[in-house]
């Protein structure tokens, strides 16, 4: 028999996300941002949930391959662009949509149209503004010059204007960068995009041509507070989940897991539990005081005691008097908040869903 833990993904869920999506911005088309292997759900397994993306939006050459060889016939954009002179063939054969973000990767482009790597018309490209997250694009004294080169280069079909915001999950907002990226483009043609999964929830003014639903697909915060997505209808596109496989009996002032981390103050029952920091789960959540990481174990929600090992975590089950070795157990997936897990690990989300180990094993549910 394997281990008792697992990793489900729910292709119903990410439907209904996208659904929250295109109803957050109903006028806009949507990129279904994959990139990471669909933020470690793995494209191949998401793939048939996102058929009705008008896009898919990644960063490896080899995951637009495989998207392709899956069957999508939409546009794919390369959020990062490509990285060498090399890379530009596949663009035309793999007909792929590229960033351009910088004074190489525009040059390249010039140089392969004129070197008949790329046919007349026929690449879209999405012209990245440093609006000021100030990680990619062109600044703005310099974004028209940029547009206007490739606007001159005859394999270029349309540019697109994007940017990215840095404080759209938070009290800063989008106003600051929108309007830096509105001088910068007044009076150019072409459709934009910039709104990312947090402005595309709680930013309308950002919606524009496109939308870039991201970590919203998976059902997660943008801002990594569960509570901010309570109304929105999103659902967890991943449960990870285990069985008790020990129970203990602790006196007051004994200790539980290495370094005798965590002493009860009083009489308690612990579970110890399938999985650890090799499987993917957050050492960095060990509990120690009040800090402890929400686990639901059956029906009831309670939490994880003491350090977490490598194979195994200990919970609490002082309360959970029917749990046994076998029950249950729900790490995190629709009934606990990822972001919940990743805030007692001082972590978000995003990085969970991306760290779970190849050893444990991945099922698809609809």
């Amino acid at each position: 028999m394997p281990r008792p833990i697992s990793v489900t993904i729910h292709l119903s869920a990410l439907a209904n996300n996208l659904a929250v999506a295109r109803r957050a911005a109903p006028a806009s088309k949507v990129w279904a941002v994959v990139k990471a292997n669909a933020y470690g759900h793995g494209i191949g397994r998401v793939y048939p949930a996102l058929a009705d993306a008008d896009g898919c939006a990644l960063l490896d050459l080899n995951e637009a391959a495989l998207l392709r060889d899956l069957g999508w016939r939409k546009p794919i954009l390369l959020l990062e662009g490509f990285f060498d002179e090399s890379d530009i063939p596949l663009l035309a054969s793999l007909r792929l949509s590229t960033a351009v973000h910088c004074e190489d990767q525009l040059r390249m482009l010039e140089l392969a149209s004129r070197s008949a790597q790329l046919p007349p018309q026929s690449l879209d490209v999405c012209l990245k503004l440093n609006s000021g997250m100030n990680r990619l694009g062109f600044c703005p004294s310099d974004y028209r010059a940029a547009w206007q080169r490739l606007r001159n280069i005859p394999a270029v079909k349309s540019v697109t204007h994007a940017t990215h915001f840095s404080d759209a999950d938070a009290p800063t907002g989008t106003a600051d960068q929108l309007a830096v990226f509105r001088a910068a483009t007044l009076g150019l043609p072409g459709e934009i995009s910039v709104a990312n999964s947090a402005a595309t929830l709680w930013h309308a003014d950002c919606h524009a041509d496109w939308v870039r639903a991201g970590i919203l697909l998976y059902g997660a915060s943008p801002s990594g507070r569960p509570d901010d997505i309570t109304e929105s209808g999103l659902q967890a596109a991943q449960t990870l989940a285990s069985k008790i496989l020990a129970v203990q009996e602790i006196q007051p002032g004994q200790a539980v897991g290495y370094g005798s981390h965590y002493v009860a103050s009083r009489r308690q029952r612990i579970g110890i539990v399938a999985c650890g920091y090799a499987d993917g789960y957050p050492r960095t959540s060990s509990s120690h005081g009040d800090h402890f990481s929400p686990v639901r174990v059956g029906t009831r929600l309670t939490r994880t005691v003491g350090r977490i090992s490598m194979d195994m975590l200990a919970v609490d089950l002082t309360d959970c008097p029917e749990a046994t070795i076998g029950t249950p157990v729900e790490l995190w997936g629709r009934h606990v908040p990822i972001d919940s897990v990743a805030a007692a690990a001082g972590t978000i989300g995003y990085e969970l869903m991306c760290a779970v180990a190849p050893r444990v094993p991945i099922e698809v549910a609809n």
